[in-house]
């Protein structure tokens, strides 16, 4: 009997060392997750650091070697100095960036969830097909269609506007877009829907009051693509725009580096006033971004 309590003591004994250690396993693995989690974060903060950093220095210190890691005396001027640099005409092309930002959002939003709605709710022939087809669109590069939509646009005298830039949004919004919002609407209940039929709403009603004020996750998702796209976007306003006037940041920089490359505070200052919407849009916006992107796929 003794041999017998003797074993279950150390095997009580043992159950307790193994509930020790695994007390100490869980807090231990998310200490490392954490810390390496917040290592990454820090090295992704490095590049915005240096370019702050950068923007408030002097010339001559910007090429020090090595090279600082703050101003020796922040220069805040030197943004306003950039924005009002000779032959640079920062506030029209801010200006122009906004307008087609703003044109593009509005356009993506509306028709990309009208056509998630009619792919989501809308029973019509060759459903399935039309859906596949245009999610196989994202395979077609943009290089195969510029030929023949910058002839299309030539033909009809869009060139060297704001229209090849925001008209074409306006059909369809986006084969992305509409698959996120698409998967987004199928999680909606059928009996909201059949309950405002009752009603009397017809599909616009149902779409613009029921659906889009539930689907608010997904179309910040879309929104912040959108506008993060738009904003950034390099290539259509360097093919469809010419004149100076009509410029958006992203020309205007790049007009800027190849004028005054030595100017590397001025160009870090304009660099980041650039950057600042959209880092303010996704710090406001990121808690609908990540629900949108989690709630999206999980809908077949």
């Amino acid at each position: 009997m003794s041999v017998t309590m003797q074993g279950q003591s150390t095997a009580k004994a043992a159950q307790r060392h193994a509930r020790a250690i695994h007390a100490w396993e869980k807090p231990l693995r998310s200490g490392i997750i954490y810390f390496l989690l917040i290592v990454i974060a820090l090295l992704s903060i490095v590049p915005l650091w240096w370019m702050i950093a950068t923007s408030l220095k002097t010339k001559p210190e910007v090429y020090l070697f090595p090279p600082t890691l703050w101003p020796r005396e922040a220069i805040w001027s030197n943004y306003i100095t950039a924005w009002t640099y000779p032959a640079t005409r920062f506030t029209q092309w801010t200006l122009n960036t906004l307008f087609i930002t703003v044109t593009v959002l509005v356009g993506t939003l509306l028709t990309s969830s009208l056509c998630a709605y009619g792919f989501a709710r809308i029973r019509f022939p060759g459903r399935n097909f039309w859906f596949v087809a245009t999610l196989a669109s994202v395979m077609l590069p943009s290089q195969v269609t510029l030929i023949p939509l910058y002839i299309v646009f030539y033909r009809i005298g869009w060139l060297d506007t704001f229209l090849p830039l925001t008209v074409p949004v306006w059909f369809g919004g986006g084969a992305i877009n509409i698959f996120l919002i698409r998967q987004f609407f199928l999680g909606i209940p059928v009996e909201i829907e059949d309950a405002a039929r009752i009603d009397g709403a017809n599909r616009l009603q149902i779409w613009w009051t029921i659906f889009l004020p539930l689907s608010l996750p997904a179309l910040t998702t879309v929104a912040i693509f959108s506008f993060q796209g738009t904003w950034a976007d390099f290539y259509g306003p360097l093919i469809y725009l010419s004149s100076a006037d009509n410029y958006t940041l992203a020309l205007g920089m790049s007009l800027f580096r190849s004028a005054y490359s030595e100017e590397m505070n001025y160009m870090m200052a304009i660099s980041f006033l650039m950057t600042l919407p959209m880092i303010l849009l996704f710090f406001f916006a990121q808690r609908y971004f990540i629900s949108g992107v989690a709630l999206g796929g999980v809908k077949g």
